[in-house]
């Protein structure tokens, strides 16, 4: 036994209790759903060691990322708070994180854990995320702790990545042959589609058999009987429509745990090689982890503890964010129960497939979206590059691969009030921060955190929330829109210009409203002012609010340029001022997009995309 001599661990009174607690031994593979392995259920993939973990262990059915992305997700991951929360859920950002809010390293270390991370971060906070760890290192092992120390040890996989897929290798090369790969309706049936399918497939074939040499090397050391080995992917799988969507697709993930027989009372069900049904999310793994090594969860945790004495009744739902993906902005948040998934978008005038550039460097990306614009993809196909519904509810038992919308069905409209009251319940719970636009951070928070000023009496949540609430309903309320836009709070007048955006039929009755709102200090509220112009025809007015964003860079930050010129991109303002203004803006920044501040260069690259796009650049 690794244990001994009686271990010493934290306990709700903050005295100290001996007892035996448990290894844990997390490993991580990046970019991958559920689908793609087979103990659940696809006769497709090879994945013989995840396959066995799963007949050992317990497979969790309804697993899901609270984030369709690695940093957000991997903030949650990390605090038990949703990104959303936190004031972190901005793809590759770095505003201040809570001092309220501590890792879970953090915790563990505090009661005597040695605390390995090997290797990745990517915590979407400002800070020091290497110190939090006792080791993170390509070199960190749960081997170098002191004898009889239990360990929390952390192994991410990069294998499935993204980027694996954006060279093809031959295709003779494959292990999976392309022809036999069943792709998803969404998808247009071509070479590079049905290519990029087999090698991801490929890539889970490899990624299963370096998790394999993991546990391999863990029952080598003795250490396997004495120690919780997790697995789970960091969100959905990377083909277009899954990694950066709150869909089955980028949400549901593969998550499995192996608990040693001496530990079997933290067995979630009757006996290893069950699967569970409980709904668990990235939010809960904290309280979790805490709850098995018989550490208090702080009440601060937003997540259930599915394993341990803290263990919770089974939650109803689960909940799911998007926001800034890299340089594209959008704001979507998803709610799933066990059957149904809703999803309410804050920004219909949005496109779901915005040409991210991270993205389309997949060569099937590239394919769909050139079989979209040369009119060869069917209604299903074709709905992924044209502007979304406030709603979407979908049936994932009977439908999934979500492409029969039901949010407009009278069948379901019991379903559909349900979950969206669900969603906007969840918003007040957890202050989520997706109420202010980005760009108005800094003002509303200063130097402090996002998380911290939601929580003040200086933050009118309500009004916040009312507003958003308000713009983004199939009521049309001129009157309260035009209202919102008086107010002294950027964030309310936002709010209010994208109800008039989103019912713009109606918005040329106020025009002089909104001609007023595009001369506002706010990158935000101007930009929305400045797009609704521009589709009633008010082309003039809205040239002059992009070039001022665009030019006026005492005024502007970089997230309010990057914001801005999201907008001219799509409505494709292009005139030869503006055209000239943003190519001036690249020249400028260009430089920061291969250093280490690329993440704080967005505008320079949205600059980039809309200059190739008009044939500016090549």
């Amino acid at each position: 036994m690794v244990f001994s001599t009686p271990f010493l661990v934290l306990c709700q009174n903050k005295a100290m209790l001996a007892r035996e607690v448990p290894n844990i031994l997390m490993i991580t593979s990046e970019d991958n759903s559920a689908y793609f392995l087979g103990c659940y259920g696809n006769e497709m993939a090879n994945t013989p060691n995840l396959d066995k973990l799963a007949s050992e262990g317990f497979l969790f059915t309804h697993a899901f990322a609270s984030c369709p992305v690695c940093a957000p997700a991997r903030n949650t991951i990390l605090t038990g708070v949703y990104a959303a929360s936190n004031g972190n859920e901005h793809m590759r950002s770095k505003y201040a994180k809570s001092e309220v809010v501590k890792t879970y390293p953090e915790y563990f270390r505090e009661a005597g854990y040695y605390c390995t991370n090997n290797v990745k971060t990517d915590y979407n906070y400002s800070g020091d995320w290497n110190a939090i760890w006792n080791d993170c290192s390509r070199q960190a092992t749960y081997k170098n702790r002191a004898p009889g120390q239990p360990f929390f040890a952390v192994y991410s996989n990069f294998t499935t990545h993204e980027s694996q897929i954006h060279n093809q290798i031959p295709t003779e090369d494959l292990k999976h042959d392309p022809a036999k790969i069943e792709i998803a309706p969404y998808h247009p049936d071509l070479p590079e589609i049905r290519h990029d399918w087999a090698q991801y497939y490929d890539l889970h074939q490899k990624m299963d058999a370096e998790v394999g040499a993991i546990i391999k090397e863990l029952e080598e050391s003795g250490e396997a009987e004495n120690t919780i080995v997790i697995y789970y992917g960091d969100h959905g799988g990377v083909l277009a429509r899954s990694k950066r969507f709150v869909y089955e697709t980028g949400t549901r993930v593969p998550f499995i745990i192996r608990i040693p027989e001496e530990f079997s009372y933290l067995f979630p069900t009757g006996a290893p090689g069950d699967k569970v049904d409980r709904i668990v999310s990235f939010v809960d793994l904290v309280p979790t982890f805490l709850s098995v090594a018989g550490i208090q969860i702080p009440g601060h945790m937003q997540g259930d503890a599915f394993l341990g004495e803290q263990k919770t009744v089974d939650p109803q739902y689960t909940f799911m964010t998007r926001q800034r993906m890299d340089e594209r902005y959008d704001m979507v948040r998803a709610v799933r129960d066990n059957r149904f998934r809703y999803i309410r978008n804050y920004m219909p005038f949005r496109i779901t497939m915005q040409h991210l550039d991270y993205l389309f460097k997949a060569p099937s990306a590239q394919a769909w979206e050139d079989a979209f614009k040369a009119g060869e993809t069917n209604e299903v196909q074709s709905r992924f590059f044209l502007e979304k519904p406030l709603e979407e509810l979908y049936d994932t038992e009977n439908d999934p691969w979500e492409i029969h919308n039901l949010a407009n069905d009278p069948q379901y409209s019991t379903v559909l009030e349900r979950m969206r009251k669900a969603e906007t319940d969840w918003m007040r719970e957890v202050r989520d921060v997706g109420v202010i636009p980005e760009t108005e951070y800094a003002d509303f928070a200063g130097e402090g955190a996002i998380y911290d000023y939601m929580r003040s009496d200086a933050c009118p949540f309500e009004q916040l929330f009312d507003a958003a609430q308000a713009a983004t309903s199939y009521t049309t309320d001129i009157d309260v829109f035009v209202q919102n836009m008086q107010s002294e709070n950027a964030a309310i007048r936002y709010w209010g210009v994208v109800g008039l955006l989103i019912h713009r039929d109606e918005a040329i009755s106020v025009l002089d409203a909104i001609k007023n709102a595009a001369n506002d200090e706010s990158g935000a509220v101007a930009t929305i002012a400045a797009e609704t112009l521009f589709r009633i025809g008010q082309k003039e007015e809205a040239y002059a609010a992009y070039n001022r964003i665009v030019t006026d860079t005492a005024t502007f930050k970089m997230a309010d340029r990057n914001f801005a010129l999201n907008s001219v991109d799509a409505v494709d303002a292009r005139s030869l001022e503006l055209q000239k203004n943003i190519l001036k803006l690249y020249k400028q920044r260009k430089s920061i997009l291969t250093g280490k501040e690329r993440y704080n260069a967005y505008d320079a690259l949205m600059a980039q995309t809309l200059l190739t796009k008009w044939g500016v650049l090549k």
